[in-house]
């Protein structure tokens, strides 16, 4: 039980900028349950920015109110995942070599195809934001979001091969296994249970896994911290557009 807690708390401080009061030991046992605990880290950022609309929501008006959840969910995630995605879109920009892309990712410069590809993400969250909370559909939609993205980057670590056997991937995944997928997708499961408007979820994240899954594996033959980073904040989006989709044409 020791073990997991320093492993979530492990998660806190890698994804967010939740401040952890105390150094937690670093070993096969804890990142492990680090690894496992993303899914949860997912679900409680995702508390965090339901929590804050739900009291400002009356005072605020609602572009206001867009503008901020957007600037919390990149202040709390630490732009950690913005970082990975800029860096691939620069590496894939450059139409150069797979070992030109790996050094293209770990230059600390963005290049203009990062910063054009973090403008567009941006502006996507921001106006698929804007249109849900209009909608008036059910505020939850953002705790199953965070939960799902960083559930599928959990899956691509486990079961695709990792780019080059050094590097923060490599350090994570070296300790887990496929079953280690199957605790991390308690907080998933839960949350669809006691929220079954968003079954949808499932079958949407699994086509989204298994794309980004096949094109990161074609593309780059494997992983990277900077390609798990894209796996989290495309499938932040990602859900943002199928949820924006579902209730506006599904649902009628």
């Amino acid at each position: 039980m020791k073990q997991a807690v320093y492993g979530f708390l492990l998660a806190v401080q890698f994804l967010t900028r939740i401040p952890v009061p105390f150094q937690c030991p670093w070993n096969k046992y804890t990142s492990r349950w680090a690894i496992r605990s993303y899914p949860l880290v997912g679900a409680v950022l995702g508390f965090i920015i339901t929590i804050i609309y739900m009291l400002l929501e009356s005072s605020l008006p609602l572009p206001i109110m867009t503008l901020l959840i957007i600037s919390l969910w990149v202040w709390i995630t630490g732009g950690l995942h913005l970082d990975g995605w800029m860096d691939v879109a620069d590496a894939v920009g450059s139409n150069a070599s797979l070992e030109r892309k790996w050094e293209i990712m770990k230059d600390s410069h963005v290049g203009s195809f990062g910063i054009i590809a973090l403008l567009f993400l941006l502006a996507w969250k921001i106006l698929l934001i804007y249109f849900l909370l209009e909608s008036g559909i059910p505020i939850y939609f953002f705790i199953l979001i965070l939960c799902f993205s960083r559930l599928g980057a959990v899956v691509l670590m486990i079961f695709l091969p990792t780019a080059k056997q050094q590097g923060l991937a490599w350090e994570w995944k070296k300790n887990v296994n496929r079953y280690d997928c199957l605790y991390a997708m308690i907080p998933v499961l839960a949350l669809l249970f006691f929220f079954n408007d968003f079954l949808y979820f499932l079958p949407g994240y699994i086509l989204f896994i298994g794309l980004f899954g096949a094109w990161v594996f074609r593309t780059f033959k494997g992983t990277n911290g900077d390609l798990l980073g894209t796996a989290i904040e495309g499938g932040e989006l990602w859900g943002l557009a199928i949820t924006w989709i579902y209730f506006s044409f599904v649902i009628v």
